[in-house]
């Protein structure tokens, strides 16, 4: 019994790790990316699902997220309630004249110690920019 249970253990504790690494990844990428040029964000993040512009201010939205949805059960005596959260990133780059002024993330985007771990899947590739020409 002590074997398989120190294995379920190991295994959450690992998940956990994972998702606040990802977590920490993503709120780095807030501070890292201001000062990007455009080149270098389509180079690292891709085209954007969505661009919005305004003077001298253009913002690109781009879906993050590996679909993780979580649930709860409670159940007693023929009684149950239940309910799911699905989480997912938008990921909004706000370009003043070309350059990245800002970084914000929308949506449901974590746990309660992982926040933010949905947007990493996009801005990750950014923490290590290509240098663009």
């Amino acid at each position: 019994m002590r074997g398989p249970g120190l294995l379920l253990a190991g295994a959450v504790g690992l998940l956990c790790g994972c998702a606040m690494a990802r977590a920490h990844e993503a709120y780095e990428a807030r501070s890292t990316m201001v000062g990007m040029s455009r080149a270098q964000v389509l180079a690292c993040m891709g085209i954007p699902q969505a661009r919005q512009a305004e003077g001298n201010l253009e913002v690109w939205s781009y879906a993050s997220g590996n679909g993780r949805t979580t649930g709860v059960t409670l159940s007693a005596e023929h009684v149950a309630v239940g309910g799911s959260e699905g989480r997912f990133c938008t990921v909004n780059v706000n370009l003043t004249d070309g350059v990245v002024s800002a970084v914000n993330y929308v949506g449901p985007t974590g746990g309660l110690l992982s926040k933010g771990e949905q947007c990493a899947y996009v801005v990750e590739n950014c923490l290590d920019p290509p240098q663009a020409k």
